[in-house]
């Protein structure tokens, strides 16, 4: 029997691992709690205090601020910026997967905050490279730009004698109760190793029958540590001291920012990655692949916490959207030369057999049938229709076509869309 939690819908298979109490609530649920108990006011305080040692007047930057076209960034902006006051170098990396509400969304960023902002962009050809590796080796199509996001800012506070990063929320602490607030974790190079980049470094990428070098992996590696200790680098997070909600965070920079979300087939959430083509869709079959779950679980066990989803209504979206095929495949295909039916026979390779069992040639059907996961599977036998979203989900620009368009390499805002591509033919994911 799987073990569920008697309030939200993870499941004992969690890849960033997840305990029980006595009454079966799971330890992220338990962890939310404080949401409501600690003193907010005062732990703003604790942060200010924590970033007041950094604040130099004799240098150009303050700190580090790592940011994407997506999720918390306008958020963390308006914190660092407008309220603590601080002057950040803003860094993004570029996961060459990017949507036109993400170019958008950077650069409303870079003007709305009038901050200087460093995009690293690696050889796309290097990229395509470790990406097929990573796939066929690991089943992970987004292993470069996880590891791409979570090293640039510390090379770059490393190069640029900055010695602090200042980040979002902590994915641990927000799924799985990891740790308490209270104990104010900072960045790590063993958490980015562990959990962001599924515990393999970008030594063990390069394999005796792979066609990368060392010079390919350079961009990902990280900074020593005698170079981290020399400089007493630092990464705060920002959710150990304010009260972490993102819906409320992002209808709030949509309201005075302008931020644009954009819709997707296997998630209700518009905001959450809406600046990229593939992580919503091809790297969340992955995931479901895997793991038996996808990331509009994630998303609807965070708005049961909040209380703005019943478990029931959780349930039914993350029937629907779990079920629904990944969009945008033959972006993929064509920008990694590959042809959608072997993408699926590798993606099929990395299904998790405890969760997965084949029961004709490339036919497979879930083991998993207990708890929320029979709760989400018996909805979704019977998906009649659409279920309406009970979360109100501004910020989708009418402007900006919502088709497959083209992979934007680089881009200052949005240009006329280029035609979509050919369909490649009928192959199903799901």
């Amino acid at each position: 029997m799987v073990k569920s939690c008697t309030r939200c819908l993870y499941t004992e298979i969690h890849p960033l691992g997840i305990t029980f109490d006595a009454q079966g609530v799971c330890s992220g649920c338990r962890i939310h709690e404080e949401k409501d108990t600690l003193d907010w006011s005062t732990r703003w305080k604790m942060l200010e205090q924590e970033v007041a040692p950094y604040r130099r007047s004799e240098a150009r930057y303050d700190c580090i601020v790592p940011v994407s076209g997506a999720k918390d960034a306008h958020f963390i902006m308006d914190i660092v910026v407008n309220r603590l006051r601080l002057k950040p170098l803003v860094v993004a990396y570029n996961k060459y997967f990017n949507t036109p509400e993400g170019i958008a969304n950077l650069a409303n960023l870079r003007i709305k905050f009038n901050v200087d902002f460093q995009l690293k962009n690696v050889n796309p050809h290097v990229v395509k490279k470790i990406t097929r590796a990573s796939l066929y080796k690991y089943g992970n199509m987004y292993w470069p730009v996880l590891a791409g996001e979570s090293v640039f800012p510390v090379q770059t506070a490393v190069m640029m004698d900055v010695p602090l990063i200042i980040w979002g929320g902590h994915q641990g602490l927000e799924q799985v109760g990891m740790f308490s607030h209270t104990h104010a974790v900072e960045m790590s190079r063993r958490y980015r190793k562990d959990h962001d980049l599924f515990g393999i470094e970008p030594a063990e990428m390069n394999g005796p029958f792979d066609d990368l070098s060392e010079e390919d992996l350079l961009n990902y590696r990280y900074p020593a540590f005698s170079d981290i200790e020399a400089l007493g680098l630092r990464g705060l997070y920002l959710g150990n001291f304010l009260r972490w909600d993102p819906v409320a965070q992002h209808h709030q920079m949509v309201k005075e920012f302008g931020y644009r979300g954009r819709a997707q087939a296997r998630t209700f959430d518009i905001y959450d990655h809406a600046d990229c083509y593939i992580h919503s869709g091809l790297h969340d079959v992955l995931k479901y692949y895997k793991h038996g779950y996808g990331k509009v679980r994630d998303q609807a066990c965070r708005e049961i916490r909040h209380g703005r989803l019943t478990r029931t209504q959780a349930a039914t979206l993350v029937a629907w959207h779990e079920a629904q095929e990944p969009e945008n495949v033959d972006l993929f295909c064509e920008w990694l030369g590959v042809d959608a039916r072997g993408l699926r026979f590798i993606l099929n390779r990395h299904r998790n057999p405890h969760i997965w069992a084949e029961t004709a040639p490339d036919t497979f059907h879930r083991k998993e049938n207990s708890g929320a996961a029979a709760q989400i599977a018996d909805i979704g036998k019977h998906p009649e229709t659409r279920p309406a979203v009970p979360i109100v989900m501004p910020g989708i620009d009418p402007e900006i076509a919502q088709v497959p368009q083209e992979y934007i390499t680089i881009g200052r805002g949005v240009a006329t869309p280029p035609p979509p591509p050919k369909p490649s033919g009928p192959t199903r994911f799901l």
